[in-house]
């Protein structure tokens, strides 16, 4: 609820202001809780002098090259992703990664965020040549420091999956969709969130393809499961029901899609 959330980021904010001084890199993280609930909320003007403030208390602080200020580097550049002002944000990713490499050498999971970070901002602007090798290393990063079946690694299987997807690359897509699904099922459960948005990932593909009858159960699936764990109004569900609502059009199933579009608008 973030009407009651915002009074007590606030109060943390000036208790914490009061007690260690407005420059202390904790006042940082109260900034970032607080611009972070109005990012959620889409007041981007609220938060964006509030990131940049925490971004500029860190480096003061802790230093230039410090690994807790990559953070707030990826939290301003992440609302600058938001509102699709992507020449501010790449230098920002690009900076938190270099930060991270210096701190944990090249091959640490933390790498790998900034690599997701740096692929996805890349992704979203079509620069897909440039998003693909980023995406490739931090799934090989996180496959030798985790292990290739560790549900962590599902988030770089389906972003270089959505990377080829976008391309039409599907052959190379499938692959990866399947084996995300079932890495999720094994590591999580067959009930798990996680394994809804991989099985939603899956269905995309075989939709793109024009293979219909395998789509629609698995996104009859991961809207079941989503539904369970999460609500049926929740704003998860909202892909999951407009991928299904885009298949019953494709089928002619007017009536379904229908009553799944006006879903649609009473969650939005």
């Amino acid at each position: 609820d973030y009407d009651k959330a915002e009074p007590l980021y606030k109060r943390a904010l000036s208790i914490d202001e009061k007690t260690l001084g407005k420059d202390h890199p904790v006042i940082s993280t109260d900034l970032s809780n607080l611009a972070g609930l109005y990012r959620d909320q889409g007041n981007y003007a609220k938060a964006e002098p509030l990131f940049k403030k925490a971004v500029s208390i860190r480096e003061h602080a802790l230093g230039s090259d410090h690994p807790d200020l990559s953070l707030a580097l990826d939290n301003l550049a992440g609302l600058y992703r938001d509102q699709e002002r992507y020449a501010e944000a790449e230098p920002l990713f690009k900076r938190a990664l270099l930060i991270r490499e210096k701190a944990f050498g090249p091959d640490h999971p933390e790498v790998s965020l900034s690599l997701n970070n740096l692929a996805g901002l890349y992704r979203e602007q079509g620069r897909y040549a440039e998003a693909e090798p980023l995406c490739k290393r931090a799934l090989e990063i996180d496959e030798k420091s985790l292990g290739k079946n560790h549900p962590g690694v599902t988030v770089n299987l389906n972003a270089l999956a959505a990377i080829y997807k976008e391309q039409g690359r599907y052959q190379e897509a499938e692959p990866l969709c399947k084996r995300a699904v079932a890495i999720d099922e094994e590591a999580l459960g067959a009930d798990h969130p996680d394994v809804a948005i991989s099985l939603n990932n899956l269905a995309e593909v075989y939709k793109e393809q024009g293979k219909l009858t395998q789509a629609e159960p698995l996104f009859k699936r991961a809207l079941a499961i989503m539904e369970n764990s999460l609500g049926p109004d929740h704003p998860d569900v909202l892909p999951i029901l407009e991928n299904l609502s885009d298949l019953y059009m494709k089928t002619g199933r007017t009536e379904e899609a229908g009553i799944l579009g006006a879903r649609i608008r009473s969650i939005r």
